[in-house]
């Protein structure tokens, strides 16, 4: 039996906010009977989209806490820190480092996100940053990459970091034995690269606990059989972006060609089913839900324009981070390596 899981939910955050939570929250309800949510956020906004969605059955795994702010999206981190305390976004990390819920999902502002969630739960012993993950389609499943933009400018060790963690994270949540991890280069030569990932490769070649693979280029995130890609988060979110612009370049050109004459059309129905099947691989939705590992505590970005489906899955990244115990094995995976917190 599955144990009961409390998982606090940024209502207000993101694009779209609550059109895109709230019956995201109530999808996921309905799909896992041991979840509980939190709903943060305008307690009229919440309570009125309770009433109009039918959802009087799920009101005893529903709780609502009232908040009077939001952090808008192109908010400085600095600024949402200092003046933004009863943000939703604020208060739903807090419900985590009170015990009160046992993770968090926000599609808010990324920088104010990371900038908060650092400040209220601080991070694990041994780690320095923070570090952005989450998965990208591949021909072998998927790809757990990172950094994908908390973190600019990265050291060689905290690369060495990143590895470990997103190691723990696959072992748990992929159940993989030994993950096999790559560090991002402009080719897989070992004379190649910056110093800081010249660095970072021999960190990871010292560490025999894990199954370091060498360099890998850009194209490996998506064609090659790695199971984690390492690289800073400048270069791994314009990765990220690139995917997701990619993506939908794809689906333009294919709608564009089917729609062209009448035999083109003809041929997309005959094709539908193989064209949704591939759709559904490569939609972003399925991906959507990064986690910020290396907190003492479990907080997912989803994308700020995340639709119902996509939030849907961010609150899914949650409640699988929360039944492995993320922040646990990682904690004592950096210990037995690196020595006392």
């Amino acid at each position: 039996m599955a144990i009961t899981q409390t998982i606090a939910l940024d209502v207000m955050g993101g694009d779209i906010g609550p059109d895109a939570v709230m019956p995201a929250a109530i999808r996921f309800l309905k799909k896992y009977s041991n979840i509980n949510l939190v709903l943060v956020g305008d307690q009229d906004e919440i309570n009125s989209r309770l009433s109009s969605s039918n959802a009087s059955k799920l009101k005893s795994r529903i709780r609502v806490v009232h908040t009077t702010q939001v952090v808008d999206m192109d908010e400085k981190p600095s600024q949402a820190l200092r003046k933004k305390k009863d943000s939703s976004m604020r208060v739903a990390i807090n419900l985590v480092k009170e015990g009160d819920a046992d993770a968090c999902v926000s599609a808010g502002n990324t920088g104010a996100l990371m900038a908060t969630a650092r400040f209220v739960l601080k991070t694990l012993p041994n780690i320095d940053r923070p570090a952005l993950v989450s998965s990208l389609p591949s021909i072998y499943g998927h790809t757990h990459v990172l950094d994908l933009g908390a973190n600019v400018d990265c050291d060689a060790q905290h690369l060495y970091q990143f590895a470990v963690m997103a190691s723990v994270l696959a072992q748990a949540i992929d159940n993989i034995a030994k993950p096999k991890i790559g560090l991002l280069n402009i080719g897989e030569e070992e004379i190649k690269g910056n110093e800081q990932v010249q660095e970072a490769a021999v960190l990871l070649i010292n560490d025999s606990d894990l199954n370091y693979i060498g360099f890998v280029e850009g194209d490996d995130i998506y064609t090659g059989d790695v199971d984690i890609v390492v690289c800073d988060g400048f270069v791994g979110n314009v990765a990220l972006k690139t995917t997701e612009g990619v993506a939908k370049l794809i689906k333009h050109f294919m709608r564009e060609e089917f729609s062209k004459n009448i035999i083109s059309r003809l041929i997309g129905l005959i094709s539908m089913p193989v064209l949704k099947a591939f759709g559904r691989k490569i939609n972003p939705s399925r991906y959507n839900g990064a986690s910020l590992l290396g907190l003492k505590g479990i907080v997912i970005k989803s994308h700020g324009g995340a639709d119902e489906e996509a939030f849907a899955n961010a609150i899914k990244v949650a409640m699988l981070e929360v039944e492995k115990a993320v922040p646990d094995k990682i904690s004592q995976q950096l210990e037995s390596r690196l020595g006392g917190g």
